[in-house]
């Protein structure tokens, strides 16, 4: 186990169990155990409005763990900022990468208090590698940047994970922004991974459902269209099959239905 002195050397500050928050309804959709009945009640709303939503969570999860072995074992990658953490829970990119890696280096950002409370569970990695978690917000990268640099080599190829993450960046030219600094600060043969929800496949029911959430929950969201999400990769070799429905995504079965968070991953030449 590899402890951090960031995550175990703060206090988180006091939580609001009256407020419903992201990372905690996201862990409700997953099957997790970290959430209360605000974030139950607002999950349940939600899910009645869109019922896909449930399936988008889980599929935004398989993704993560099938582009994490993409990354290790066909591209090469040793070390991962995952930007956007959320709650600890079955298949951390870690836990992913350092399977088929055991020496893989990964920091984790997020600036949510539940998800601070919980982040020594993000740090029990291999031996032979390293994990670290930064309290920070994806609004100060540079704040991000900075902390990595304690576990992180920025003169070898980062793969930067932001999934589920972006569409809370309600502005679009500080999204376009904040993603362009991160990937100016790593190396050719870098890679960049997004989730972000989109109105594509059930526009009326997805529009409603972020209305929803917009109105009762935080962060607030922003649908963004496929061409728009692909302008996060900009100057990136965008990998095939380009920007397309997270379960489209180099999928292990063929019959999974496409649903609204759609991704994308791209290399920096």
């Amino acid at each position: 186990m590899t402890d951090n002195s960031t995550a175990a050397g703060q206090w988180p500050p006091a939580i609001d169990m009256t407020v419903s928050h992201s990372a905690r309804i996201w862990n409700y959709w997953l099957g997790g155990k970290d959430h209360y009945a605000v974030d139950r009640e607002v999950g349940d709303q939600i899910s009645r409005i869109n019922p896909d939503i449930v399936l988008t969570a889980r599929a935004d999860r398989a993704f993560l763990r099938r582009s994490v072995r993409h990354l290790v074992a066909e591209a090469g990658i040793r070390q991962f900022l995952d930007i956007g953490t959320g709650l600890p829970t079955a298949g951390n990119t870690h836990e992913v990468a350092q399977e088929l890696a055991p020496e893989t280096r990964v920091v984790y950002a997020d600036n949510d208090p539940v998800v601070l409370a919980h982040a020594k569970a993000l740090l029990r990695g291999t031996p032979e590698g390293k994990t670290d978690y930064v309290d920070a917000d994806l609004h100060d990268p540079d704040t991000i940047l900075t902390a990595a640099e304690r576990t992180l080599d920025f003169s070898q190829p980062i793969a930067i994970m932001l999934l589920g993450i972006v569409h809370f960046l309600n502005d679009d030219k500080e999204a376009y922004a904040i993603v362009n600094r991160l990937l100016e600060a790593v190396p050719a043969g870098s890679h960049l991974a997004i989730v972000h929800i989109t109105a594509v496949i059930n526009p009326a029911a997805k529009q409603e459902e972020v209305r929803h959430w917009n109105e009762h929950g935080t962060p607030k969201l922003t649908i963004r269209t496929p061409e728009q999400i692909g302008r996060f990769f900009d100057g990136l070799e965008i990998l095939p099959p380009g920007i397309v429905s997270t379960t489209r995504w180099r999928p292990d079965i063929d019959d999974a239905p496409e649903v609204d968070g759609f991704c994308g991953v791209g290399r920096k030449p």
